[in-house]
């Protein structure tokens, strides 16, 4: 059988008796030496009354020690693990708001005020989750329901013939957009919703990432083409070893931010190059920019800083980069000037 190792935490930086318990406990124990030393000088001379005495002396010796014991137990690891207890009695009920607060004065701590930090850590997490959980229910319902308003209404106009001949064409186009963007913003739901519970991913393969990121560009080639960007492009054909689905998540999301974000006549560049046992995968463009508070926030799904281009994108794209980018253990930076574009670089190890 594999012996276990033994697990020390490194925040446990006190001892769980203090040195003051140590030296009550040692005073105590002195004096009752000295009263055990005491009896047998006074009775050494009849045996069978010291006998008794040192009987009498050992029941009520014990039961000092079995009190005192249960005083400490009750005031220094009882007390704290009430407190615990109560707490996560909150928690089961709902209440994620609890803290527990430390009665230790100093910055050290045992294992029970690391527990009482690890509660609290807990207790933060869960609030967070709860209302991002909340937050999360709320924007799905909101962004659900407005392109199914769009498609409500004007088809009910069509229905009722309230459009002129001339509009139909118009109102149908408007209809067949929004169904485009509730079907998109659902499978992007759908997408990261997987990403966020799947545990077990498609076996890595080796494939060139060059090949990879000019195929994901073409795929944009008409929308930069009518909106008259120059494009311009310098891809080193490197071989990486991941799962190329999720990699063309992160560079579609990219490059359709680009294309969505950068004015006619603009320029996107997107380059890669290797360094350092890495890959960096930069997409660069001349849009509209994001200021620094929009930085933020812009991984954070349904988040959409820019909302003159929100009928063209569901505020998911950047959540499912962020996410693909963890779980591929890269790191994704962002480099942006309000008015003068945006740069997002990738970087994967190879």
């Amino acid at each position: 059988m594999k012996k276990q190792q033994k697990y020390k935490d490194t925040r446990v930086t006190a001892p769980l008796i203090s040195w003051k318990v140590f030296i009550t406990v040692f005073g105590i124990i002195y004096f009752l030496i000295v009263g055990q030393a005491f009896i047998l000088s006074a009775y050494l001379d009849r045996i069978p009354t010291l006998i008794g005495v040192l009987a009498y002396y050992l029941i009520c010796t014990c039961i000092l020690i079995t009190v005192l014991f249960g005083l400490f137990w009750r005031c220094v690891i009882g007390k704290p693990l009430r407190k615990i207890a109560e707490a996560a009695r909150r928690v089961t009920g709902g209440d994620f708001s609890v803290q527990i607060e430390s009665s230790r004065k100093d910055d050290r701590k045992n294992e029970v005020d690391v527990l009482i930090d690890d509660f609290n850590r807990m207790t933060r997490e869960l609030a967070g989750n709860e209302m991002f959980k909340s937050d999360f229910i709320s924007n799905v319902s909101h962004e659900i329901k407005t392109p199914l308003s769009i498609i409500q209404s004007y088809t009910k106009a069509l229905k009722d013939g309230y459009a002129a001949p001339e509009q139909r064409e118009q109102y149908m186009d408007t209809i067949l957009t929004a169904s485009e963007n509730l079907n998109a913003m659902i499978t992007n739901i759908l997408k990261l919703n997987k990403l966020e519970n799947q545990q077990i991913f498609s076996a890595p393969e080796t494939y060139q990432l060059g090949e990879q990121l000019r195929r994901c560009a073409l795929s944009y080639m008409e929308q930069w083409q009518e909106k008259e960007i120059e494009f311009e492009m310098d891809a080193e054909d490197v071989a990486v070893c991941y799962d190329a689905s999720l990699l063309e998540l992160v560079w579609n999301n990219l490059l359709s931010n680009a294309v969505k974000f950068t004015e006619k006549g603009g320029r996107i560049s997107l380059t890669s190059r290797t360094e350092d046992n890495a890959v960096f995968v930069t997409i660069k463009d001349t849009g509209c920019g994001i200021d620094r508070e929009t930085q933020k926030r812009i991984f954070e799904k349904f988040y959409q800083g820019d909302t003159s281009h929100a009928s063209e994108g569901n505020g998911l794209g950047l959540a499912l980069v962020k996410k693909v980018i963890e779980i591929i253990g890269g790191e994704i930076t962002v480099e942006s000037t309000p008015g003068k574009g945006t740069a997002f670089t990738v970087k994967i190890i190879l």
